[in-house]
């Protein structure tokens, strides 16, 4: 039996992609699942032929259908019926629960790297290693809806006034939110008005003629 696994793999004629390994260790699966859904994966036809897909894989027929109801119970595939215009009964595999999956992984992957980058950018722009509670409190914004690019533009806001405290930003996303800023853009266009008012009023607009040269914490406006 080994042998027949060895010459599958070697031949070449199943492609075996990152996503599936994963797949495999995050369901814990045996070589025949793997070996199964790889060969769907691979197989442009979603017809289920046990006699076919036993024959390409050298299985025998109860090790394909063990591994294939397996991989049913894992929430992997999905055998669908559905009748032809003869009133035939066909059954054709779906792989849609996989690719659920796969798409979930990235995504939580993807969330999880941009997690460690912004903390690292705290680390660089405060120059030091931030603590396990400063940790904690940039996750609880991100957790709370409070978008990335915020959290980046209160710290920057923070370090250019000298403040670096995480008091003092957590103070700047909190009035940007009260106010209904969503992102940045909605902060420059708050600095503007107060420019284009603070011009009407015969101040001087280079004292706001930058959106970080706005004290937060002294605004008063509703």
């Amino acid at each position: 039996m080994k042998n027949n696994y060895y010459k599958i793999l070697k031949s070449k004629k199943i492609v075996i992609n990152n996503y599936l390994i994963k797949i495999a260790s995050l369901k814990e699966l045996s070589l025949n699942e793997f070996l199964v859904l790889a060969y769907f994966d691979n197989n442009p036809s979603d017809k289920f032929d046990v006699n076919l897909i036993s024959n390409d894989l050298n299985l025998d027929t109860n090790s394909t259908l063990e591994a294939f109801n397996n991989l049913m119970l894992k929430g992997l595939i999905n055998l669908e019926s559905s009748k032809d215009e003869d009133n035939r009964l066909n059954e054709k595999v779906s792989l849609d629960n996989l690719y659920k999956i796969i798409i979930s992984t990235l995504e939580e992957e993807e969330k999880k790297d941009e997690q460690e980058d912004i903390f690292k950018i705290f680390e660089k722009e405060l120059g030091r290693t931030i603590s396990s509670m400063e940790l904690e409190l940039i996750n609880g914004w991100l957790s709370s809806g409070t978008k990335e690019e915020l959290i980046l533009g209160a710290l920057k806001e923070a370090v250019y006034n000298g403040v670096t405290n995480f008091r003092y930003i957590d103070k700047i996303i909190y009035e940007w939110e009260r106010k209904g800023f969503k992102n940045m853009d909605d902060v420059n266009k708050y600095m503007q008005s107060r420019r284009e008012k603070s011009h009407k009023d015969t101040k001087t607009v280079e004292k706001e003629s930058k959106v970080l040269e706005y004290n937060w914490l002294d605004d008063d406006e509703n």
